[in-house]
């Protein structure tokens, strides 16, 4: 049955493991359900392989391609200029990315490590002027100290989970705010009130799949599809047309990702 909304899932992770029982047959559903568009977002530097992959053989899904903190120990200079050559050969890589700093897990790289590792792909959004995927949590102010390193970059503060104050400064540089399913938990109070405070115009919806499935699909494994309950969420907060939210924030995706000619979809 096609879903009501044209959907472009902003954050997906679908060269996890959780997908490797039927990962093909849920992404031919999902198109065929109107999910239009998906951006697979690495995250370790054997997910980067993984995720070409997957960009080269579903002509709707583009990719990120980055090391994700948890991960951060794996970024040598090696395979930095390799990023940087999967990025510069493979059109459909269309942003750096899953990237950031992580300090809520004690087993995480060292902090100065992970800054590094973020510093660095931010020098390559730079240098290829793409748009970054943004990890952070509980590290707000940190980075946001290095977001402001670098104003000429771009990019989606993914799965927001800051403040008020936090989202106005990310927005002051150009940044677009990542809402998940956590918007509809009962818990999601702060995050209501972000989404009272950012423009509908720079608000973009994302899974994370297969993470951080939405109410009433709470507790499953999470997919693109499942974004029609974030943005009909969205909607009764910013008291708008849910379907009017769906256009908009995929013109969001658009603009950010230059991406136009596909805007009318």
């Amino acid at each position: 049955m096609a879903n009501k909304y044209k959907i472009f899932d902003s954050h997906a992770h679908y060269d996890d493991g959780a997908f490797d029982i039927d990962r093909d047959e849920l992404i031919e559903n999902l198109n065929e359900a109107g999910v239009i568009g998906i951006l697979n977002c690495s995250s370790s530097y054997e997910s980067i392989r993984k995720t070409c992959e997957i960009i080269n053989k579903w002509s709707f899904i583009y990719g990120a391609v980055g090391i994700h903190p948890e991960n951060a120990n794996e970024l040598t200079g090696n395979r930095l200029e390799e990023i940087k050559d999967i990025i510069k050969s493979n059109p459909k890589v269309i942003a750096v990315g899953e990237i950031g700093l992580d300090y809520y897990w004690e087993e995480n790289p060292p902090r100065d490590v992970q800054k590094e590792v973020f510093r660095k792909h931010m020098i390559i959004a730079k240098e290829l002027n793409l748009p970054v995927i943004i990890h952070d949590r509980d590290a707000h102010k940190d980075t946001l100290s290095i977001m402001k390193e670098f104003p000429e970059v771009k990019g989606i503060v993914h799965c927001f989970s800051g403040s008020v104050e936090f989202a106005r400064e990310c927005l002051k540089l150009g940044y677009y705010i990542g809402v998940t399913g956590v918007v509809t938990f009962k818990n999601a109070k702060k995050l209501v009130e972000v989404i009272k405070e950012v423009p509908v115009d720079r608000l973009l919806v994302e899974t994370d799949c297969p993470y951080m499935a939405p109410e009433p699909n709470r507790g499953k494994r999470n997919k693109s599809d499942y974004i029609e309950y974030i943005i009909e969420r969205i909607a009764l907060i910013k008291e708008i047309d849910p379907k009017q939210l769906n256009l908009r924030v995929n013109e969001n995706f658009y603009r950010l990702m230059k991406l136009e000619k596909y805007s009318k979809m």
